[in-house]
């Protein structure tokens, strides 16, 4: 009964794929304790489900709360291993340019421990364009384009990348584009054209909340 109640646990905080990767031994960072429910309330509840939106209402609410988001809350949210936290964190990083809490967020990235967070690391360290967070989207693609049974956030970090490339003139996703048709060959639903729309949408909402 443990063991399913473990179980149960797990795939509810968003570890439904579990797999052994070469990152695997990478030390991702975790909270010594557990949040507080009222801490989860105020930090995580009112904003996980909205991530992603553009709209003025969303828009405001972020504004509203900037100037308490602060560093520590950030990490808070990151070491709470839960996709609902772990997204809010990294998404509060990007609106509060916490660069320095690149390597956290990157080793999440590459671990990828949990479903739905993998796309907001893209996003944060698009909006980040910096060398380490370049490298980080870098890192992901080489390793999880040779994984075509994980669907996870290739896709989000290769929108990050080419959006990237075409800011700073350079080239890094070229070397991903084989793999990337190679990857998407067994997902039929999977549109093999990258485009950064979506992307550019949640970028100017950050810019907006800054």
């Amino acid at each position: 009964m443990d063991d399913l109640n473990e179980q149960i646990r797990l795939h509810s905080a968003g570890a439904t794929v579990r797999h052994k990767s070469t990152f695997a031994d990478l030390p991702s960072y975790k909270n010594a304790d557990e949040l507080s429910q009222n801490f989860i309330d105020t930090w995580a509840a009112p904003f996980y489900m909205r991530i992603g939106d553009t709209d003025d209402s969303w828009t405001n609410q972020l504004i509203q709360a900037k100037d308490n988001i602060t560093k520590d809350v950030s990490i808070k949210l990151l070491g709470d291993f839960n996709w609902r936290t772990r997204q809010t964190g990294a998404f509060f990083a990007a609106i509060k340019g916490f660069k320095d809490l690149t390597d956290l967020i990157g080793v999440h990235f590459l671990k990828s421990e949990v479903c739905y967070a993998g796309q907001v690391y893209a996003y944060t360290f698009a909006s980040f364009n910096t060398d380490k967070s370049i490298d980080y989207l870098d890192r992901y693609l080489t390793y999880y384009l040779a994984q075509p049974d994980l669907w996870f956030d290739q896709r989000e970090a290769m929108e990050a990348l080419t959006y990237l490339d075409k800011i700073n003139q350079t080239d890094f996703v070229s070397k991903h584009s084989d793999n990337w048709i190679k990857f998407i060959a067994n997902k039929p639903y999977w549109d093999k054209i990258i485009t950064t729309d979506r992307l550019q949408g949640q970028l100017d909402l950050i810019e907006k909340v800054k």
